[in-house]
């Protein structure tokens, strides 16, 4: 782990016992967690593809309880371990993941995500070149919940809630182009349906219009970076994730 005077925090983009997959199985565990910075207030791990960061139906592990065992493991904890979600990430997503470790601390970073005090930096591998090498993109999505899926409207229309993202062109590939996306509002698979409505589905993501699925069943979705201010000591943080490892997200951080 470095730090810097800007209180930026990264675990090495070098493949290592923590970062390398080296199987279809992508989920993380209490010995393979990839903490990010850790303190007595909140802990932010990098999420892998595959994990779930809270409990669904279909009944996985998910990684909040992995950040409670590894708590409780590093900690000898014997009783139960607190630990609270603030946010998500999709499933087939990777990235940066803060959980609060006290009751003090939850409550105002939640506070800070719903007032959007918090900067989300993503990085996305999409199939087409963009319209633009940058833009911000305005839509209004309706979210399908039978479908598990968000629809990117131009206008507004009922039951939809506006979406803003702006992005970049971060690396042209043989085949694909890579994106970096800074998020103004939180919706359900935004940065998904509105890079697929202007036509650059991102790499494996079937429901958004790419044509095959990668095999690991994740989509070529990062959150890179996230920005904030510490719950508790109030200081500004950075923190960032190394992508996983593979060639694709290699050459984004050549």
């Amino acid at each position: 782990m470095k730090k810097n005077s800007i209180n930026t925090y990264l675990i090495s983009e070098k493949p290592n016992k923590h970062t390398a997959v080296k199987s279809k199985t992508t989920h993380s565990t209490p010995e393979n967690l990839q903490v990010l910075f850790e303190d007595n207030h909140i802990i932010v791990v990098n999420k892998r593809p595959g994990d779930i960061v809270q409990g669904d139906k279909t009944g996985d592990t998910p990684l909040c309880e992995v950040t409670k065992q590894y708590l409780a493991k590093k900690y000898n904890k014997p009783g139960a371990v607190f630990l609270g979600v603030v946010h998500r990430l999709d499933r087939p997503t990777s990235g940066v993941i803060v959980f609060a470790r006290t009751s003090k601390a939850l409550p105002r970073l939640n506070t800070s995500f719903a007032d959007r005090e918090i900067q989300k930096t993503y990085w996305a591998v999409v199939k087409n070149h963009p319209p633009k090498e940058h833009d911000s993109l305005t839509h209004f999505l309706k979210r399908n919940p039978k479908q598990n899926k968000s629809y990117a409207h131009t206008k507004e229309v009922p039951e939809s809630k506006k979406a803003i993202l702006h992005y970049r062109v971060l690396k042209k590939m043989d085949r694909y182009i890579a994106l970096e996306i800074q998020l103004e509002t939180g919706r359900h698979h935004q940065i998904r349906a509105q890079l697929a409505s202007i036509n650059c589905p991102i790499k494996g993501d079937l429901k958004y219009g790419f044509d095959r699925s990668n095999k690991d069943g994740s989509i070529h979705l990062h959150a890179r970076k996230l920005s904030f201010i510490h719950p508790v000591k109030k200081e500004e943080m950075t923190v960032i994730a190394p992508p996983p490892q593979d060639i694709l997200w290699k050459n984004c951080t050549l």
